[in-house]
């Protein structure tokens, strides 16, 4: 077979979807946040919603999104991302909003607007990135970081008696009546990326039937938080995070599993 026939479009098996800017990702070598921006542009423009969608990105390594995101984008002050997607789904209730936050801004800062959002059921998807660290600001503690884990503000590694247990936000907002779907993902893998794909394309699905709030976790790594390589910081991730936070459905259908 000749190159030619290779690169015809009925052969093309991928292409970058255009929904992603061509500004070149600035996140960290293995990091992934880029591949959950990549999956949640792919399945906008798949739905062919892109004039009808508005994000919302506060402050942290998710505030880079609106650079990298084909479509309206607004920027929230730290934590307030919920409370400004509910203003703007009130407003334009036929708009498909979502926020794309990370762990220190979510469930630190912005646990009340994450917490009352939930209970109030807003039609809106949260995607949540945890990559149990503050990414951004220097690799300090954050309230997802596991028992023993060292950041540069726990040093010797999170003591539960002094510091508290690491937050389950996921489990925590399953419980909340205005839930309607609920679930963890992950994206180091292939097969990680196809399920947290399908799991974002359910929760946009789901802003049809103005149901409440999907909420969407994906377990990343911060291999530059880390102090590790892509390569060793993925396998800590299976190894440490996967157990703590397990992978899965919590809630389908306004129903816990």
């Amino acid at each position: 077979m000749e190159l030619l026939d290779i690169i015809k479009p009925e052969n093309q098996v991928f292409c970058k979807t255009k929904l992603m800017t061509d500004t070149p990702l600035s996140y960290c070598p293995g990091c992934g946040h880029g591949t959950a921006h990549n999956i949640t542009m792919e399945v906008i423009d798949e739905m062919g919603i892109q004039e009808d969608t508005i994000g919302v990105a506060p402050v942290g390594c998710s505030v880079l999104a609106y650079d990298f995101m084909n479509i309206d984008m607004t920027q929230a002050a730290h934590g307030r991302a919920p409370a400004v997607a509910t203003a703007i789904a009130r407003t334009w209730p036929k708009k498909y909003v979502f926020t794309y936050q990370g762990d220190g801004d979510l469930a630190a800062i912005g646990t009340a607007e994450t917490i009352h959002a939930c209970n109030r059921g807003e039609n809106i998807v949260i995607i949540f990135i945890n990559n149990g660290i503050y990414g951004m600001t220097g690799g300090q503690m954050a309230p997802t970081t596991l028992e023993g884990m060292k950041s540069s503000t726990s040093p010797f590694g999170r003591d539960i008696k002094t510091m508290g247990s690491p937050l389950k936000m996921t489990e925590l907002v399953a419980q909340l009546p205005g839930t309607y779907f609920v679930t963890r993902q992950a994206v180091h893998t292939h097969k990680h990326v196809r399920k947290a794909k399908k799991a974002i394309r359910q929760a946009f699905e789901n802003l049809k039937l103005n149901k409440g709030i999907s909420f969407v976790e994906i377990v990343s790594n911060c291999n530059s938080g880390w102090k590790m390589t892509p390569n060793d910081a993925n396998e800590w991730m299976v190894d440490n995070m996967f157990p703590y936070y397990p992978l899965g459905d919590i809630k389908v259908n306004g129903k816990l599993k």
